[in-house]
């Protein structure tokens, strides 16, 4: 009988999953399966300057379209470059297969070139790590590869395939859909505890409803908005829950927090008697100081993954369910329990509060303060504008100040938080959702960890725009060093092209074939976004908008969510978030 070449079955069978686009570098002990890969008429291949940057681009492709995100490199060190984005996508429940060539199978004992245990190393990071070193089993390890990353909470699976493995033959009459696809299940919610949320919900005077990254992730926003206006129960999404509600909405509470917060938020929820958490973690830039935000409420949580329930504290209720499984099913309800409600004192008092606990935006200094470029970007972009954003002090500035209107479009590697990660992930954002305008918001710091992604952009058109906050210093870092009487932060501006700002990140942009603005005034702002906009999309490239930032302005945070709120520094008599907390103790610029 005639035989083919096994890699050729396995990109089948990725063409019979739905892959459609993939990222990688290739490299001697994965040629294999590039060779059968540039057979395919399917599958759009992508090389990225970086495996990390390949995890990141495939990440930020499959949070806008929800298909499982593919990342391909060689053996050694491509696979350990690909590990911290391995576990950005385990943190944040990405699904992610990234595939690796691997010595051959007769050598892996003897020290061969390029040869790990990554297996071993990436266990910790993945759903599932495997090797596979019987050619027979290939076709069965790639369709559990796509069943587990799918399955429950999702995550990343990583296979290895050694060389020898790769060069196999099978039987020529293989055929993806002679087996098919396997299934997978997402639990479903106990009907009688979906009764007992509710009951909780009609009986609490000032309920808050706590959407997460999972409300996201299950595309049930629609749901959760239903839910609300029918109960009229105010919506703090979490961080990773920006979108799942328009933040013009008279619903939207705000998001509560230590960082990533705003202050009549943090307020709501200290005068709410009962949180429902939907597909959120707890994470402790989240809660902080436990006393003080359970207090004296009450809390359901309400996750797909049993093992999150209790994590951080022991919930009142808590429910196994896939967050739309769940939010379907309190909205079919909820119908028998009670009739549609009008707005009360509660949802009153929310809108008082965020009328009136506002942070100053409107500044005039030069150098920028950034709490004045996102009320620029605020006024200049759409409903429609995608988001991505990474880590640092600029990122926390975004959280308090950038308005996020639908699902899906905010995008932020949340806990995890691996500088660099916005420059690639807004490639595969921009190749999922290529009918919107992708913006990068970055810090200068992190967009010098992965900016060789720009040449990935600009080789095969894939344009976006970056607006950098630049203040030429580790802002964060600087921060938090008031607090331990040091100073180790990075000083980034140094004698150079620019005495001041150090790097000339427009330079960097045009060495790649990109494009880059530097602007210095506020009132130039949404000039340069505009001219960023029409230039990206003219001319197939990323495009930058660098804004000198003062250097050392200050993001409101602190230990506990009360304290935030109680020293908030009032500046010329107008309460603002240029200032910050320490430990508790207020700080100034």
């Amino acid at each position: 009988m005639a035989t083919m070449n096994v890699m050729d079955a396995v990109v089948k069978v990725m063409e019979d999953e739905g892959v459609e686009v993939a990222f990688g570098v290739p490299g001697a002990a994965i040629l294999p399966l590039y060779k059968a890969m540039s057979a395919s008429g399917e599958i759009r291949h992508y090389s990225v300057r970086h495996e990390e940057g390949g995890t990141h681009a495939a990440d930020g492709y499959t949070r806008v379209t929800g298909k499982v995100g593919i990342n391909i490199g060689t053996s050694g060190p491509a696979g350990t470059n690909m590990i911290t984005g391995l576990y950005t996508c385990q943190a944040d429940s990405i699904p992610q297969i990234c595939i690796t060539g691997q010595a051959p199978t007769t050598v892996l004992h003897k020290e061969a070139f390029q040869a790990v245990d990554i297996v071993e190393i990436a266990k910790p990071v993945t759903k599932w790590a495997v090797q596979v070193k019987e050619p027979a089993q290939l076709v069965w390890t790639f369709r559990e590869a796509f069943r587990i990353a799918q399955e429950g909470r999702p995550g990343p699976v990583l296979i290895d395939l050694p060389l020898d493995v790769q060069k196999s033959d099978i039987e020529v009459d293989f055929d993806p859909e002679r087996g098919g696809r396997l299934s997978f299940q997402k639990p479903a919610a106990n009907p009688n505890a979906i009764r007992q949320a509710l009951e909780m919900i009609l009986a609490a005077e000032r309920p808050i409803l706590m959407p997460g990254g999972g409300v996201n992730i299950s595309d049930a926003a629609d749901d959760l908005v239903e839910l609300a206006e029918y109960l009229q129960v105010p919506v703090s999404p979490t961080y990773m829950g920006k979108g799942v509600i328009n933040e013009d909405h008279a619903l939207h509470v705000g998001t509560v927090g230590l960082q990533t917060q705003q202050r009549y938020a943090n307020q709501a929820l200290l005068e709410s008697d009962l949180v429902v958490g939907v597909g959120n973690r707890w994470a402790e830039r989240h809660t902080g100081d436990l006393d003080v935000y359970r207090g004296e409420r009450k809390f359901v949580h309400i996750d797909i993954e049993p093992q999150q329930i209790g994590r951080v504290f022991r919930p009142d209720l808590g429910i196994v369910s896939d967050a739309k499984f769940a939010l379907e099913s309190m909205n079919s309800l909820v119908k028998d329990m009670t009739d549609q409600r009008e707005p009360g004192e509660w949802v009153e008092r929310v809108g008082e509060l965020r009328s009136t606990m506002l942070r100053k935006m409107d500044f005039d200094d030069v150098p920028v303060k950034p709490q004045r470029v996102f009320k620029e970007m605020n006024e200049f972009f759409d409903e429609d504008t995608t988001f991505v954003t990474a880590i640092g002090l600029y990122q926390i500035f975004s959280g308090q100040f950038q308005k996020t209107y639908k699902p899906k479009h905010y995008l932020c590697c949340g806990q995890a938080g691996p500088l660099g990660w916005e420059v690639p992930a807004c490639i595969g954002a921009k190749l999922g959702r290529p009918e919107s305008t992708v913006v990068a918001v970055v810090g200068d710091y992190s967009f010098q960890f992965l900016m060789e992604e720009l040449a990935v952009a600009c080789q095969y058109k894939v344009p976006y725009v970056i607006v950098m906050i630049n203040n030429a210093y580790m802002g964060l870092i600087r921060q938090s060093e008031l607090n331990y009487d040091m100073n180790y932060a990075v000083d980034i501006g140094y004698e150079g092209p620019d005495s001041e700002y150090g790097i000339d990140n427009v330079k960097i942009m045009e060495a790649t074939g990109a494009i880059g603005r530097r602007v210095k005034n506020p009132d130039e702002i949404q000039d340069a976004l505009a001219w960023a906009v029409e230039t990206s999309e003219s001319e197939q490239v990323p495009v930058l908008v660098e804004v000198m930032a003062e250097r050392e302005t200050n993001a409101a945070m602190g230990l506990s969510i009360d304290k935030i709120n109680e020293y908030e520094p009032i500046i010329d008599g107008v309460k603002e978030g240029a200032g910050h907390i320490v430990g508790g103790v207020p700080e100034r610029d």
